[in-house]
């Protein structure tokens, strides 16, 4: 091969590997694409990975399928993903609980961190310190000096073990350095039955499920657990507005392909969900199950990842909460 022939060889190399990640991101997507949800149906992360999925596949001309797969910590989806074939085709629906087991179990099937590609954060949703609504605690701020002048008397309830709540509420204990029980049960349900009937004096949950009883006078919130006031329940302070400072914890929810999916597709799913999540009719669906649309470039949604790894796994080894 002479020089001329070599000199056309590297142009045509250079020229392909310029025009590849272009030309994939057209041929994409080729089939439906399948997001696998780590929860059952109608819950706040299926309703609102299905009100975006539906935006998605008008921009994408493919359909858009929600796959539930419901499990402990999420093990089951997120193990279908990041085994998955990296052609954008399958994505997993990540959430805080994503980060939490990461540490809660003493071993994945995967690396949280390396064996996906995140896409996008699809919005936050609040979590609420809450109370009967006939309770003698009317401020988040009489709770803690109840706690701190009693310890060890104040029983806090939560769902499960090792559950955003049930974390939220180990995080509140030590930011507002209060001795209290955390008493988990086994749904949300079952939580409002105990809270109402007297049985625990106060309940970490996130705010859309509960929604109802506050509205009807049954509960009270004393505090929502975000950087920011709940736009549902705006005369409602913030945990650190109402002094407990350093407290922070928000639920959210995010998408994510398999690690190796070719940059060109993960830019182009990006695409379609900040367009999905910037829809009025997207926004107004999603407010109504109290979820702030938010979207994220890639670059953000994994630090964000990455930090809620590090700060759930911070509190997981506080509490001395037994890996599973």
């Amino acid at each position: 091969m002479n020089r001329r022939q070599l000199a056309r060889l590297a142009l045509g190399l250079a020229t392909a590997t310029v025009l590849a990640p272009a030309a994939l991101a057209q041929a994409f997507p080729s089939k439906p694409i399948r997001i696998l949800v780590p929860f059952g149906a109608g819950g706040v992360a299926d309703l609102t990975a299905r009100t975006v999925a539906a935006k998605m596949a008008e921009g994408l001309g493919q359909a858009v399928v929600i796959d539930n797969k419901p499990s402990a910590g999420g093990v089951v989806a997120g193990e279908a993903v990041a085994k998955a074939e990296p052609d954008g085709h399958t994505l997993l629906l990540m959430s805080n609980g994503t980060a939490v087991s990461a540490s809660l179990f003493k071993s994945l099937p995967f690396d949280t961190l390396r064996d996906f590609a995140p896409i996008s954060t699809l919005g936050s949703f609040d979590i609420a310190v809450l109370t009967p609504a006939g309770s003698r605690f009317k401020t988040l701020q009489e709770l803690v000096a109840f706690a701190k002048a009693n310890p060890g008397k104040l029983n806090i309830g939560t769902i499960n073990i090792g559950s955003t709540q049930n974390l939220a509420a180990e995080l509140f204990k030590t930011s507002a350095g209060i001795d209290a029980q955390i008493v988990p049960f086994n749904g949300t349900p079952a939580v409002v039955t105990a809270l109402r009937g007297g049985q625990i004096d106060a309940a970490v949950e996130i705010l859309g499920p509960v929604m109802s009883q506050i509205k009807s006078d049954g509960l009270r919130a004393l505090a929502v657990t975000g950087d920011k006031r709940a736009a549902v329940l705006p005369e409602v302070p913030t945990a650190k507005e109402a002094g407990v400072a350093n407290f922070s914890a928000a639920s959210w929810n995010g998408l994510a392909a398999p690690a190796k999916t070719p940059r060109a597709v993960v830019e182009r799913l990006h695409k379609e969900v900040a367009a999905a999540l910037a829809a009025p009719e997207v926004k107004k669906k999603l407010a109504d199950l109290n979820v702030d649309a938010q979207a994220s470039t890639p670059e953000q949604a994994a630090a964000l990842l990455a930090s809620e790894v590090k700060r759930w796994g911070e509190v997981v080894v506080r509490a001395k909460i037994p890996q599973q």
